[in-house]
């Protein structure tokens, strides 16, 4: 089973954008993402970003791991 993880975009720097996963900061390609923003959200796996998402479905990821994680 693979997961993809949600994280924030804090800044792009040509096709590389900075992500912040719960506080963690990664540098990640964009190259299959379209008209990428500071402030969006995307979901990274493998070390791409791979689709965009909404801010809601992102935090409500982020918190279902964060749950999960504290019940395991």
């Amino acid at each position: 089973m693979c997961w993809s993880v949600p994280g924030k975009i804090i800044d792009i720097e040509g096709n590389i954008a900075t992500v912040e996963h719960s506080g963690v900061q990664r540098k990640v390609p964009l190259d299959l993402i379209t008209d990428p923003a500071i402030g969006e959200y995307v979901l990274v796996h493998a070390g791409y970003a791979i689709q965009k998402v909404s801010e809601e479905k992102a935090k409500f990821t982020i918190d279902f791991f964060k749950t999960r994680g504290k019940n395991a």
